[in-house]
Formats: C-alpha cells, structure tokens, sequence
C-alpha cells in the first residue's frame, strides 16, 4: 500500500505548517531573550530566572532536532520513499505516519527495536 499522491502532499503541508510553527517559536524565545533587560538584585530570582533560561533553550534545542527529522521526511517525499520502513521495506500504515509522521520505521520494526533497547538495558 503505497500513499496516494494526495496524501503525500498532506503530509508535506503537515510537516511544513509544523515547521513554520517551530521557527516562530524560537524566534519568539530568541527576541524575548535578547529584549530582556531583567536584572534581579536577588540571588534567587537569578537563579530562578537562569534555570527557566535553560529549560526554554534545552526545549529549542529539542524542537530544532526535530526540525530536521521533519525535513528529512519532506526529503523522503520528494525521493519516493515516505511510508515505506528502513528496516523491512514494507508499508508504514498511514494512521502511524498521522501519529508520527518523522517516523521511519513500521510498528513491527519499531516494537522490535524497542524490545532490543529493553534487553540491552538501553
């Protein structure tokens, strides 16, 4: 079962509307950074304020890896191999692409892989 012309140009919209969503964003937490002229006389509050600092970044950082899992998925569209599993060659269904649509691998290959993860204790 291979995904109708259509539905890869969904997915690509999908994927490209989540990425524009992403970049704004970070923008947005870029310009709020650079704007904030804060300046807590308490040791506390600083802190406070640094750890919130670090956590919005360590989020950015994780939206911007994903990110590139998401082009890499357009990357895939374009090339004819959205949808279709790494490991096994065979159908990723559509309602696991909708869940995840960076996804490279089939349900049965990733239960597998996660399986494997468990045993080596990773």
């Amino acid at each position: 079962m291979t995904l109708s012309p259509d539905k890869l140009e969904s997915f690509r919209t999908l994927l490209n509307q989540k990425i524009n969503e992403l970049l704004v964003d970070a923008g947005k937490t870029v310009a709020d950074m650079t704007d904030s002229k804060e300046n807590y006389p308490d040791p506390t509050d600083r802190a406070s304020l640094e750890s919130d600092r670090n956590f919005e970044l360590r989020m950015r950082d994780r939206e911007r890896k994903l990110i590139a899992k998401m082009q890499e998925a357009i990357k895939r569209i374009d090339d004819g191999e959205f949808g279709i599993c790494e490991v096994c060659g065979g159908p990723i269904s559509e309602k696991r692409l909708l869940a995840r649509p960076v996804t490279t691998l089939c349900i049965e290959c990733k239960t597998r892989q996660e399986k494997m993860e468990k045993l080596k204790g990773e």
